[in-house]
């Protein structure tokens, strides 16, 4: 994988590149870039000159249909091209400037040290896109200085446009942060949820290719979050994930790679159902399947490459329009790494068997009966959530807990587990009132949890310092009224 270099400001040169041809061993083994073939953005062309352009592309090895069911059209090869550069040649110490409609237009490559937070990154990208606005917009006016080597750069990638279309141009400069180091590091989490997944979308009728999804969703990170709320292996949004999976105060299945990916099959595959192809389907995941039938409506056509190059719908963004292209640049990598990653040594699946809770039980008792360490425990669990683990909860009745492979007589053994310690309705809560010197180990002691579960419950530090007239939620193991098969041994 080649990556800029670190360490100062990197500035490798403008390249209007199509797509990078594939480096030679020589060439990868000394982080030489490849030769690249160069084309102006298609709105520079007339048209003619245009669909003799789309005609070579599609010629060229390597550019063609991928299948029938998920096809790769020569006019998306340059966003596929991008975003494989983007996989391979760039980490999350660099990136590029780039025209965020033509993406075969890379202005510049920037890095960065290790150890600048996002806010120092920022200021040294943000120069960089003013500069490459400001030569744009003298272009467009006849005022820049041609004898700048930068400005003759910028100027090679767009020759024969109008002013028009170069201030358009300086509106659409846009950073992309590389992902070639987490790409890699998905290559070996895929390991782990491969063969599920291919069983899993089979079994719904969804292409078995459509497995290299989660490398753009979420790296292949089972605990995955995003700032807008998406969560785990799928990147299901709460509102959409309640639609196919538990999301409760107890658990939350958008964390749980197997059930979230039985989730993202019914979707996938209700998605195709509603709108014909699976490209559209795919940008459905994205963008919604009400938006990608409005799109569908408007323009008159499922052509996934007409719909990104021509719809502009008002919520149909960079993301929307980059959906399908970011999945086959991750597609074709995920299919051949080796030729970019080296060998790839894959998460091994884990090995487990499955019991259903039977009452709602104490994790601690649990994990002393079972003979399982709480870290075995959360690995094979990431659905629960964190009030189970800190014991502010109970594990859930009904929860299909999943155990160690080898776990002897698992079902036998939660049975018994139950029997002698379960409860049959689930940890309530009740409001305490704080009143003068009442300590939080009193207010524990009193209804019988410890202090560190009543200070989890609450977001406090064990040696918290309570307030006159503070309210404490206090769970509640055995509220009155609530039947107890039998207390903790």
């Amino acid at each position: 994988m080649h990556a800029a270099d670190t360490g100062t400001l990197c500035f490798t040169g403008l390249s209007r590149t199509s797509w990078p041809a594939r480096r030679t061993p020589r060439q990868r083994a000394h982080g030489v870039a490849p030769d690249t073939v160069h084309t102006p953005p298609p709105s520079v062309y007339p048209m003619p000159v245009r669909l003799l352009l789309s005609l070579l592309l599609w010629c060229v090895p390597g550019v063609h249909a991928q299948s029938d069911v998920l096809p790769r059209p020569a006019a998306l090869e340059p966003a596929v091209r991008f975003w494989s550069r983007v996989f391979t040649e760039v980490d999350t110490r660099s990136g590029f400037l780039h025209d965020d409609r033509h993406l075969n237009v890379v202005y510049e490559t920037i890095g960065w040290p290790q150890d600048l937070d996002r806010r120092e990154r920022q200021a040294l990208i943000e120069p960089r896109r003013q500069a490459i606005q400001d030569i744009l917009r003298a272009l467009a006016d006849g005022t820049a200085d041609r004898s700048d080597p930068q400005v003759r750069r910028v100027q090679a990638l767009w020759q024969g446009a109008s002013a028009a279309e170069l201030r358009a141009a300086a509106q659409r400069v846009r950073f992309q942060l590389g992902q070639g180091d987490r790409f890699a590091t998905a290559l070996h989490r895929a390991g782990a949820w491969e063969s599920h997944i291919r069983r899993t979308l089979t079994a719904y009728g969804v292409p078995e290719q459509i497995g290299a999804l989660p490398y753009v969703e979420s790296g292949f990170d089972p605990l995955a979050g995003s700032h807008a709320g998406a969560a785990g292996l799928w990147q299901f949004m709460a509102s959409t994930g309640r639609l196919f999976l538990r999301i409760d105060h107890y658990v939350d299945e958008r964390y749980d790679p197997h059930a979230a990916t039985v989730a993202a099959a019914r979707l996938l595959r209700g998605n195709y159902d509603a709108l014909g192809t699976w490209p559209l389907a795919l940008t459905a995941y994205n963008h919604g399947r009400a938006g990608m039938r409005r799109a569908v409506e408007n323009m008159g056509t499922t052509d996934i490459a007409t719909l990104i190059e021509r719809y502009n719908g008002r919520y149909f963004g960079f993301a929307s329009r980059n959906f399908y292209p970011t999945f086959l640049a991750a597609l074709e990598l995920s299919s051949t790494p080796e030729e970019h990653f080296g060998t790839v040594i894959k998460a091994p699946a884990a090995r487990m068997v499955e019991v259903t809770v039977p009452a709602y039980l104490p994790l601690r008792v649990v994990e002393r009966e079972l003979g399982i360490d709480r870290s075995t425990l959360r690995a094979l669990n990431p659905a629960l959530r964190r009030t189970v683990w800190d014991e502010t909860q109970l594990l859930p009745k009904g929860y299909a807990l999943r155990l160690p492979a080898g776990t002897r007589d698992a079902q036998v053994r939660i049975a018994e587990i139950a029997r002698h310690a379960g409860q049959a309705a689930p940890v309530t809560e009740i409001r305490h009132l704080v009143r003068r010197g009442e300590t939080l180990s009193g207010v524990a002691a009193r209804h019988g949890i410890s202090t560190r579960q009543l200070a989890a419950r609450n977001g406090l530090s064990p040696t918290a310092h309570l307030r006159i007239g503070q309210v404490l939620k206090v769970p509640v193991r055995h509220p009155p009224g609530t039947p107890t098969l039998r207390a903790e041994r």
